[in-house]
């Protein structure tokens, strides 16, 4: 199933690109994993945040 990524799932991954590049600059691989560990979590909220934002609109179309 395919499905559109909302301006909210599309903020949530450029945060999440934005530290997966501070992570490759990161010296300290401890911190780069935390890091990308956080990365990841964004990646996933921006997935879900697309998915309950396509659930409202078709609901609110359903609705009219």
């Amino acid at each position: 199933m395919t499905f559109r990524i909302s301006q909210r799932g599309k903020e949530y991954l450029e945060t999440a690109q934005t530290l997966l590049r501070t992570a490759r600059t990161m010296t300290d691989s401890a911190i780069a994993s935390q890091i990308k560990a956080l990365a990841d979590d964004y990646e996933r909220r921006a997935e879900k945040a697309s998915h309950a934002d396509a659930a409202k609109a078709f609901a609110r179309s359903a609705a009219s």
